[in-house]
C-alpha cells in the first residue's frame, strides 16, 4: 500500500514538472511570437514613412511654386508702387 502512495506522488510530481516546462515553454514561444512581431511593426511603419517620401517632395515642389508665384506678385506690385510714388513726387501739380 505504502508504494502504490509513494509511486502516486512520484507520478504526481512528474506530471507537475511536466506540465511547469509545457507551460514554461509556451510562455517563451509567447514572447519571441510578440518580439518578432514588434520588429515586423517597426518594419511596416518604416516601409510606409519611405512610401510617403514622393509625396511629400511632391507637395514640397507644389508650394515653392506658390511661394515663387507669390513672391514674383508682390514684387512686381512692390516695384509698380515705388514706381507710382516716383512719378508722384516727379509731377506733384498732376494728381
Amino acid at each position: 500500500m505504502e508504494m502504490n502512495i509513494a509511486l502516486l506522488v512520484i507520478v504526481g510530481i512528474v506530471i507537475a514538472i511536466a506540465v511547469l516546462f509545457i507551460s514554461l515553454y509556451n510562455g517563451l514561444v509567447t514572447y519571441k511570437n510578440r518580439y518578432q512581431n514588434a520588429y515586423a511593426q517597426i518594419d511596416v511603419q518604416l516601409k510606409r514613412r519611405y512610401d510617403l517620401i514622393p509625396n511629400l517632395v511632391e507637395t514640397t515642389k507644389g508650394y515653392l511654386k506658390h511661394e515663387r508665384e507669390t513672391l514674383e506678385a508682390v514684387i512686381a506690385a512692390r516695384n509698380s508702387a515705388y514706381a507710382a510714388s516716383k512719378a508722384v513726387a516727379a509731377n506733384p501739380g498732376d494728381a
